[in-house]
């Protein structure tokens, strides 16, 4: 035989050895439940929402999230399913839009139950990141046309809302948000 082919047949008998130690059983017990929820957003009005105050021929850009993580269903919450469990919750942007802080009122009288929803949209919201909040300055010239004068970024906070719902040991997240700007 010669030397290429024995090559070939080598790697070829090499790739089917690695292959046949890639073949699994297949689980046959009860399905395992998973422990990631599906979120959805929706803009909630706020009363009495703070904004940054404008100046004329001020702009703002930008706060919008770029990444938003899911929270994860507690998993010891699972075999019990409780009712729906809603969080809300403040989170603190920074000026490069990164959430450092997440407020949650009443968590001080939380029961150890609400505490693990709790602690679980805290993980998530900590991940997420939004485009920067700008504050732009346009000015136009002696010819009329508009053009940035300065800018910067400012922090801020939006209100979210995560819902945790659990249907025959499965869970379900989901979100909305109250939209609030300081």
């Amino acid at each position: 035989m010669p030397r290429q082919a024995r090559g070939w047949l080598c790697a070829s008998a090499g790739l089917l050895s690695m292959l046949a130690g890639c073949v699994t059983t297949p689980h046959t017990g009860s399905p395992i439940p998973s422990a990631t929820g599906e979120a959805s957003w929706r803009p909630v009005s706020t009363p009495g929402m703070v904004r940054y105050q404008l100046a004329m021929g001020q702009v703002s850009s930008g706060a919008t999230p770029v990444r938003r993580i899911t929270p994860v269903y507690p998993a010891a919450q699972l075999a019990a399913c409780p009712p729906a469990q809603d969080v809300p919750a403040l989170l603190i942007v920074d000026r490069a839009g990164k959430v450092t802080e997440v407020r949650v009122p009443d968590e001080a009288q939380a029961d150890a139950s609400r505490r693990a929803f709790i602690a679980a949209v805290r993980v998530a919201a900590l991940q997420w990141h939004f485009n920067p909040l700008r504050v732009s300055r346009w000015a136009a010239d002696a010819d009329g046309n508009s053009h940035v004068v300065d800018e910067e970024t400012k922090p801020f906070s939006l209100g979210y809302v995560f819902r945790f719902e659990c249907h025959a040991g499965l869970p379900s997240v989901s979100t909305e948000t109250s939209g609030t700007r300081s």
